[in-house]
């Protein structure tokens, strides 16, 4: 089944307007299908994929020479797997900087690589592709970022859904394979293979390590750690590893599209950069297989649910920002007193939507104090607050500060 990709059209004006367009993200989220859509149906251009042993053989060969072998438009796909191809790629721009020359995919973050983000800084578009969004897997398009940043804002009834539908979307997160999967053992089954996919070959790839063993119980460890602070040394405890190594593995998952930091937010820029980031997973589908949660295993009394729940509307509000207008930056806040949103969005003018994530059907007043406190502190910035819950009902909690279902994430 082909499922919409509500970031093509973006991807589209850029290809009109930037020589080099990259589509980056983790395996299996659908790159090879989207960029083979747009060529086939929108841009017309040479494919080539450098999975294929002597496509790549070729590249390494003579990098130059293989790329002035084609008529442009080039779409290279997975060239992460040939990084000397970039200064080939950015000598054919400079002599020639016509829009939609290349088209490339990766499914490593090789921009965070000085060599590489150096030879194509300025000569590019960058789009991260993720897995499925809620509304990609229901074909329709997703508006709840631009929504709660628009100047008004009034509850609707949305369609009831159960907790057991809510959780079994958590658990299937967003990997086009396996929408496919018909049983927790077949998809189970999908999630080892692609957790050894990712170790034993694009991270022996990005770098050569010796810590491959560890590495698969370092992402359990971190399964285990959703929605906590990220702690270097407890981590480095609890794994009997150097600090050194552990964030060179950290780096490596989150180039490889596993992980993703989220940074803390304050008023102050500056202190941005002091205080300390949270990690959360990419999709939660993988998590939820980290952490042995399927369908047949649904204890409400998990503790491991409520921060697998935030874990899914934080990868669901990523997902969105990468096509939605207000494109916000994302934080979490705690302060010296405690007081703890779980998700701050920030737009261009600083302004800012609080978003807190309850793994109840019930909401009450108090759940609102730290979203009250920050409004306090924000002032005019603040926009409103969300508490978005496991019930049915839309429910306005004073001004500004809402209740919504889960569900108003692909309702909106």
């Amino acid at each position: 089944m082909i499922f919409p990709r509500f970031i093509k059209s973006q991807i589209l004006e850029a290809i009109n307007d930037s020589p080099v367009v990259y589509i980056c993200g983790a395996r299996q989220v659908g790159k090879t299908t989207l960029v083979k859509q747009i060529v086939k149906e929108n841009h017309f251009a040479h494919y080539l994929s450098l999975d294929d042993l002597t496509t790549r053989s070729a590249a390494m060969t003579d990098p130059n020479g293989f790329l002035q072998g084609y008529k442009d438009p080039i779409v290279l796909d997975e060239v992460q797997l040939v990084p000397e191809l970039f200064p080939a790629i950015k000598k054919m721009v400079d002599e020639n900087r016509r829009p939609g020359r290349f088209l490339i995919t990766g499914s490593a973050n090789v921009l965070t690589l000085p060599r590489i983000s150096e030879s194509l800084a300025g000569r590019l578009a960058l789009f991260t592709l993720y897995p499925l969004s809620q509304g990609e897997l229901g074909k329709k398009t997703e508006s709840y970022i631009d929504t709660m940043f628009s100047q008004k804002f009034f509850p609707t009834r949305l369609a009831d859904e159960n907790q057991i539908d809510l959780y079994t979307r958590v658990i299937n997160g967003g990997y086009p394979e396996i929408q496919n999967r018909s049983t927790p053992a077949r998809k189970e089954a999908w999630f080892k293979d692609y957790i050894t996919t990712i170790l034993q070959r694009d991270i022996r790839e990005l770098s050569n390590i010796n810590g491959l063993t560890q590495m698969p119980r370092l992402l359990e460890l971190l399964a285990t750690r959703l929605t906590c602070l990220l702690n270097f040394a407890d981590l480095s405890r609890a794994m009997q590893i150097p600090q050194t190594s552990l964030k060179r593995y950290l780096t490596l998952f989150e180039n490889t599209f596993l992980i993703q930091r989220l940074p803390p937010w304050s008023g102050n820029l500056g202190k941005r950069l002091v205080k300390t980031p949270k990690v959360f997973f990419v999709d939660s589908g993988l998590v939820s297989y980290l952490l042995g949660i399927d369908t047949r295993l649904l204890d409400p009394q998990n503790k491991h649910l409520g921060p697998l729940l935030e874990n899914f509307v934080l990868s669901e509000l990523l997902k969105q920002a990468s096509w939605s207008l207000t494109n916000p930056k994302f934080f979490h806040f705690q302060s010296q007193t405690d007081q703890e949103v779980d998700i701050i969005l920030e737009n261009r003018q600083r302004r800012c939507v609080g978003i807190e994530v309850k793994a109840s059907s019930t909401v009450r007043s108090e759940d609102f104090n730290a979203m009250r406190w920050l409004e306090k502190q924000m002032g005019d910035n603040f926009i409103r607050g969300i508490v978005l819950y496991t019930g049915f009902e839309s429910l306005a909690f004073g001004k500004n500060l809402y209740a919504l279902p889960v569900s108003a994430l692909w309702c909106l």
